[in-house]
């Protein structure tokens, strides 16, 4: 365990590769009960013995893919269990006493002994049957109307609980209870977030995604910071005190996006939707619309749930929604279900979309701004999860800045990559290799006036991102080159392939992927005609 969420170590989520004991893997929310479907499914028709049980946190009962999972599994009258682990975190408390009396009566263990004694007895004579077929219904009204469940049993599951989860001795007399009835059932159990340990069971948030922190304080190894998040969530503070329209809008990620602040200030204008990304942006497109200026904060790789509202409810009709596309390129630690590096692609696919990349906190600050009040139409401002580098420039009105001069090859990148690009330049320089560095702070419609200008007097090109090949920045700046029949001597597209990259720190991630200073200098010497061919990078 010394080695979770570390480069070379575990991950932080259940991985098949990993252990036989993890049976899928999860990285995102709202999922098991369709993977349960489906394997329950897998089991029927290949006649074979196992059980399948769907554990889900009722956070992930915010998303809309597991009522789709719910009603399917349910009508589908597959044996399968879910197991709905209930903190307290997002699902409304139970309605009235009575209900939760009765609910905790129905599972003594007495009763489910008689329970199942009655039915076998009764089934055994035609007479029987048809007795407890009416009494049973008798009592699924009755339930109906008093217990807080009725809403599983009408999508065709077994409703149990709820029940004490910590109670292990009684947890496994309800499962095998549940295995039993060779039928959908929904076992809701009660449960105490960080139980057994006082740091995380006074601040659940705190630890929902913890890194490296000291078992015997709970305090983290690392001090936080300052980061893109925090920076993100004042600017935004500061222009909501001055225009009432502006709003915030979060999928269940209020202090992971940086909107605590909000928020507190402005109740009346914060709305968090649960982990529904969809809706989220579908509700922006209404608020917009009727003159509000939405904000919606998001992790990239979790707005990818919205792709199909983005286009339909907010591109055709070029609705003003901001989206604060939060966690973009590689995350670190959580690894290839959390790295942001698909956004570029599916944004820049969006029509009417532009995209505003800031590369340090002042010019987060600045484009916030330009793009609350200098754009129209869709706006998605990506930035990177933590600090800031060494570069603190503000050139965030330009659509592209050049910010070293050279004549012997163009480096381009955006975001917090330029970082690496400057240092990747210095180290040319001392090799005699002058190189031009532009930065691209917009994206989406992409200024290619002084790229195409630089690339013509340099005959040789490096872009560097951290996103995957497809739909890349890169792409579109080779074939724009082309088209206008630019000749070149050299041509490298540095990204991340087509392959998922691991956990581990930012910087052993850059380095796996030849995006740290020192490849993408040993990629522009082989551009340059010197040195051997750089893993990572694509050279034409």
């Amino acid at each position: 365990m010394d080695t979770l969420r570390s480069f070379g170590g575990i991950s932080g989520f259940p991985k098949p590769n990993e252990s036989d004991c993890d049976a899928f893997i999860a990285g995102h929310a709202s999922n098991s009960i369709s993977v349960a479907a489906g394997m329950a499914h897998g089991r029927t028709l290949l006649e074979e013995d196992y059980s399948v049980l769907a554990l889900i946190g009722d956070g992930a009962f915010s998303g809309g893919l597991a009522y789709e999972g719910l009603s399917d599994a349910g009508n589908s009258e597959e044996p399968l269990i879910v197991i709905l682990n209930d903190n307290g975190m997002s699902i409304t408390k139970s309605v009235g006493g009575i209900a939760q009396h009765l609910a905790q009566q129905r599972l003594q263990p007495q009763y489910l002994r008689f329970k199942k004694f009655y039915r076998r007895f009764m089934q055994a004579t035609l007479l029987g049957s048809a007795i407890y077929r009416i009494t049973h219904d008798i009592k699924k009204a009755i339930k109906g109307t008093l217990l807080p469940c009725s809403m599983f049993e009408d999508m065709g599951f077994h409703y149990m609980g709820p029940v004490d989860g910590h109670d292990v001795a009684q947890l496994t007399k309800l499962l095998r209870d549940a295995k039993e009835r060779k039928c959908p059932v929904l076992l809701h159990i009660r449960t105490v977030k960080g139980k057994g340990y006082l740091p995380a069971e006074k601040n659940p948030d705190r630890y929902h995604g913890v890194g490296s922190f000291s078992v015997e304080t709970g305090e983290p190894h690392a001090a936080s910071g300052a980061n893109f998040s925090h920076t993100f969530g004042e600017v935004l503070c500061e222009e909501a005190a001055e225009d009432r329209r502006v709003c915030a809008i979060t999928a269940a990620m209020e202090d992971g996006t940086g909107l605590a602040e909000f928020r507190r200030r402005f109740p009346n204008r914060f709305f968090d939707v649960g982990i529904a990304e969809g809706h989220a942006v579908s509700m922006a497109a209404g608020m917009a619309k009727q003159g509000l200026i939405p904000v919606f904060a998001v992790y990239s790789s979790f707005l990818q749930r919205a792709y199909d509202m983005l286009i339909h409810d907010v591109s055709i009709q070029h609705l003003h929604v901001v989206l604060g596309v939060d966690r973009a390129g590689l995350v670190g630690d959580d690894g290839e279900t959390h790295h942001g590096v698909f956004d570029v692609a599916y944004l820049s696919s969006v029509l009417g979309m532009t995209i505003l990349c800031p590369s340090n906190f002042a010019e987060l600050r600045t484009m916030t701004r330009h793009a609350l009040y200098g754009i129209s139409g869709p706006v998605a401002v990506r930035y990177p999860r933590g600090g800031e580098g060494e570069y603190t420039a503000d050139a965030g009105l330009e659509s592209a800045v050049t910010l070293r001069r050279g004549k012997d090859i163009t480096l381009l990148g955006y975001g917090t990559m330029i970082d690496e690009l400057l240092i990747c330049a210095k180290l040319l320089t001392e090799h005699g290799i002058r190189a031009e560095v532009i930065k691209l702070n917009r994206i989406a419609p992409l200024d290619l006036t002084a790229v195409l200008r630089s690339v013509e007097n340099t005959g040789r090109v490096l872009v560097a991102e951290e996103v995957v090949a497809a739909g890349c920045v890169g792409g579109r700046i080779a074939a724009a080159v082309a088209e206008h029949q630019i000749a070149l001597s050299g041509l490298a597209l540095c990204n991340l392939g087509d392959q998922f990259v691991t956990q581990g720190k930012v910087s052993e991630l850059r380095k796996l992927c030849a995006l740290d200073g020192a490849s993408l200098y040993k990629k522009a010497l082989e551009v340059c005609g010197h040195g051997e061919e750089t893993a990572g990078c694509a050279a034409v």
